[in-house]
């Protein structure tokens, strides 16, 4: 089975229970980490944009909850209120606005999630933000893999070496499965044949037993085909 660096991870959590509110808001947020350890500081020190869940009744400005830059990633999902609905919120929302931190609140669960189906191969978007050395920018990325951290993992790796990015310095903001009809990059879409087919370019002779492996040979073997 294949061992990913990334796994998704959802974290419960509330403030502590006070006199004033002894019954306050649970809020639920899914990131990635390298373990559950991760998980739980990302969930009170989180250093980017994560998925955030309220799991009671969620009444928010979308003028507060979101901010300016990302509305036309996500302009679908801007009137989006009620029970259950995911919005996209900075984690700062939760820290400052509502001042829970971990000092003042508890972990009520964290578990992780696991791909349904990982070994149908599917096509991942990644909306994401990172932070360079002149500012903040939006992107979107498509990935071709039989899960989400593998995909994630991609993610990661590529914004390495071409953008020189940093892992704390980069923001999921939002994942989906991609129909292969919706697919924007041409380097998924060229996977999508039926037809495809992956010549062999290059083939290495070697002898059918090990009696008549020999360590030089009397002519130049010929590798072309």
């Amino acid at each position: 089975m294949v061992k990913f660096r990334f796994h998704q991870y959802q974290v419960v959590g509330r403030a502590l229970p006070t006199p004033t509110d002894e019954h306050p808001k649970i809020y639920r947020m899914k990131l990635w980490a390298t373990n559950d350890v991760r998980a739980k500081s990302k969930f009170w020190y989180g250093d980017s944009h994560q998925t955030l869940d309220l799991l009671f009744i969620l009444f928010l400005s979308p003028a507060v909850v979101f901010d300016l830059r990302l509305r036309h990633l996500l302009e679908g999902d801007l009137n989006l209120v009620g029970v259950g609905v995911t919005q996209i919120v900075n984690w700062y929302f939760l820290r400052k606005l509502k001042k829970v931190k971990k000092s003042n609140g508890q972990i009520l669960a964290i578990n992780e999630i696991f791909e349904k189906r990982p070994t149908k191969i599917k096509n991942y978007g990644i909306w994401l933000r990172y932070q360079s050395r002149t500012g903040y920018h939006n992107m979107y990325k498509e990935y071709r893999d039989t899960t989400l951290n593998g995909a994630v993992e991609q993610m990661y790796d590529e914004m390495a070496s071409r953008h020189r990015v940093r892992f704390s310095c980069i923001q999921i903001i939002k994942t989906a499965v991609v129909p292969a009809k919706l697919c924007k990059r041409e380097n998924t879409k060229q996977f999508h044949d039926s037809k495809i087919k992956f010549p062999l370019i290059y083939k290495k002779l070697r002898p059918p037993t090990r009696k008549l492996k020999t360590t030089f040979k009397a002519s130049r073997p010929n590798l072309f085909m």
